[in-house]
Parts: C-alpha cells; sequence; structure tokens
C-alpha cells in the first residue's frame, strides 16, 4: 500500500510540473525594466529639457492615455465610441467650476473632474447601451453634442465664448513655488514643468490601471465578451455589468486626462472642450495605426501619430487627408496595426495579459 501510494504520488508531481501556466516573458520583464527607467528619466528630465519639449511631451502623454482607455473601452469591451470628448468636456468644464466658482485646489479639482465624469457617464451609458454597432457609436457622439449644447448655456463658465483661468488659480498649482525655487525658472514655465509631471503621473497610472484589468478576472470576461459574446453570455458572465464598469472608469479617468490639458492650456470653450477631431478622431487613429486591442499598439500610434503632426501639420487640409489615406491604408493591408503586423512576425509580447499554457522540461513523462 505504501508503496503504491508513493508511486502515485511519483506519477502526479511528474503530471505538475510537465505544465505550467504563465503570462510573463523575457521580453516583458525587459519591458518593465526599461519602463521604470524611462519614468525616472521622463521625472528629471525638466532640469535639462527646453520648455518646448516639455509642451511637446505633455501633448503626447495625455494622447496616449486617451488612447490606452478607448483602446480598452473599444478594444477589449467592444465598445465602439466615437463620444469621448464629452468626457474631456465635462472633465474640463468641471475643472474651471471647482477651481474658478468653488475656489478649490486645481489637483483636488482633477480628481473631483474625474469622479463627476464618471458620474455623468451612468445616465449615458443607460441610453447608449441600448444601441448596438453603428448606432451605438452614433448615439455616443450625439451625447457629447448634447454636452457641449448645454455647457455653452452656463453663463458663469463663459457661455458659448468660453472662458479663462484666472492668474490666481493658474500660479497657485500646487509645486510651482517649488519649481521656481529649485530650477530658477518663471511662473510659466513653472507651470508648465508642474503639468508635465502630472501627465506623466497620469499616464503612468493609465497604463498600469489597464494592464492590471487587462489581467484580472474582468479582464478574461473582457477578453471572452470581445471574442464572442453570445458564448460569453453563456458561459454566466454579467456582459452589461463589465461594460457598464468598463464605461465609467475610462469616463472617468478621461475626465481627469480633460481637466489636466485644460489647466495646461488654462482657457476653454465649448467647441474646442468638445471637439471629435482633437479628442476622439486622434485618439482613434492612433489606435488603428498602432494597433487595437494591444497596450502596445497605442504606444506605437501615438509616436507615429506625434511625427506626422510634428512635420506635416503645417500642410493643413493635406495633412488630415494624409492621416486619413494612412489610416485606410494600414486597416486594408494590416488589420492588427504596425505591432500587431510586428509582433506576429516576431512573436513579441511586452504586455502579457492573456495566459500561456507551457510544457515544462522537468518532467519526463
Amino acid at each position: 500500500m505504501r508503496t503504491g501510494s508513493m508511486s502515485t504520488v511519483t506519477k502526479s508531481e511528474k503530471v505538475r510540473t510537465r505544465f505550467a501556466v504563465v503570462r510573463e516573458t523575457r521580453a516583458s520583464t525587459i519591458t518593465l525594466i526599461l519602463a521604470v527607467s524611462a519614468i525616472v528619466i521622463l521625472f528629471a528630465l525638466p532640469a535639462f529639457a527646453s520648455r518646448v519639449l516639455l509642451q511637446e511631451l505633455f501633448y503626447v502623454f495625455t494622447m496616449l492615455s486617451l488612447a490606452q482607455l478607448w483602446n480598452l473601452l473599444a478594444g477589449s469591451a467592444g465598445l465602439i465610441s466615437v463620444g469621448q470628448q464629452a468626457f474631456v468636456g465635462v472633465g474640463a468644464y468641471a475643472l474651471f467650476a471647482f477651481t474658478v466658482i468653488a475656489g478649490l485646489d486645481a489637483v483636488l479639482s482633477i480628481v473631483l473632474s474625474g469622479a463627476l465624469a464618471g458620474l455623468v457617464a451612468i445616465p449615458a451609458a443607460l441610453i447608449v447601451f441600448r444601441l448596438r454597432g453603428a448606432y451605438f457609436a452614433i448615439g455616443t457622439w450625439v451625447v457629447a453634442e448634447v454636452y457641449r449644447l448645454v455647457f455653452a448655456q452656463v453663463k458663469p463658465l463663459g457661455g458659448g465664448t468660453g472662458t479663462s483661468l484666472t492668474p490666481s488659480v493658474t500660479s497657485s498649482v500646487p509645486g510651482i513655488e517649488w519649481v521656481k525655487a529649485w530650477l530658477d525658472v518663471r511662473t510659466p514655465a513653472a507651470r508648465d514643468i508642474v503639468s508635465y509631471w502630472m501627465a506623466l503621473a497620469l499616464l503612468a497610472v493609465t497604463l498600469a490601471a489597464v494592464y492590471f484589468i487587462l489581467r484580472s478576472r474582468r479582464g478574461l470576461a473582457l477578453g471572452a465578451i470581445r471574442d464572442h459574446e453570445g458564448a460569453a453570455a453563456g458561459l454566466g458572465v454579467d456582459i452589461y455589468r463589465i461594460k457598464l464598469a468598463v464605461y465609467i472608469a475610462t469616463a472617468a479617468m478621461t475626465g481627469m486626462i480633460g481637466a489636466l490639458i485644460y489647466l495646461q492650456k488654462a482657457r476653454i470653450s465649448p467647441d474646442a472642450a468638445f471637439s471629435v477631431l482633437d479628442w476622439t478622431a486622434y485618439v482613434i487613429f492612433i489606435v488603428v495605426i498602432g494597433g487595437i486591442g494591444t497596450m502596445e499598439g497605442p504606444v506605437i500610434g501615438a509616436i507615429v501619430f506625434y511625427l506626422l503632426q510634428r512635420y506635416l501639420a503645417d500642410f493643413g487640409v493635406s495633412y488630415l487627408i494624409l492621416l486619413g489615406t494612412l489610416g485606410i491604408i494600414i486597416m486594408l493591408f494590416t488589420p492588427r496595426g504596425l505591432w500587431g503586423l510586428f509582433a506576429e512576425r516576431y512573436g513579441l509580447t511586452l504586455f502579457p495579459t492573456r495566459r500561456r499554457l507551457i510544457i515544462s522540461d522537468r518532467g519526463d513523462g
């Protein structure tokens, strides 16, 4: 009996050591080290970088954050929204209301603006979630237009012509005085540096949040919904609840990013804050050319978008035509985007979210 028991244990141990479920890869470990190093370097960058470079990186960070959130919404949850500018605008106007009217601290106002955008997303979801496919996309755009028209009627916030932040608000952002003393710069430059740091922090939080969501049980549910909604429902996934949670979470984060963008701009108007071109069309372009459904895709897309805008934006309408043409070409010939093409050829995964079954060499069968 004892011999048989030991034999059974030995066989079971061989079975357990023969297979393993992993997510991390050597490339992902290197990526983690490089990402942490990059954040440290980028944090120290204001000590020797020009103000123009910091302003450009601020734009890249905020657009990449918006792209990651839209990618989570569309690429993972299957919610193709063309109305995310609604939450950029709500967050931006909330910042102005909290700072100018209520007199609150700017950093606290950014957090509260995100919370308000998340709350506003709830009634919007009750409407647009009744729609499917193209009707859902059009519905989100209509909701954004409604918000634009509503805020255009709010006279204390400038109505249709907009308003500006007062110098008392823009000059009292926490950290400005410390930066002025440390780097010996004037108030406008110090404000740009603090805004740059906040954009970097929001980008890091956004990447981490999206990554851990996709690795969690909700991430598994999102993957099932994306692959086959009917089959996911048959397995017991609460599709409506999962989609609603993702929609609200992305709205809240988008609202915070919108608040930060307009804290740095210090000037707002309904047409600018709720611009479908600036805050949704460009974001969709970034995700599509980089690769929808992957975390690496928006990073590649943001870099390409920045380079195109940096060197071709002066061509006006021709620049927009070029963006559209490039997007169509990529969708036709590489539907998975530039990163998808690269990853398929070399088998790379920098942000692994799916589990992989591998065979261990320790077992001999």
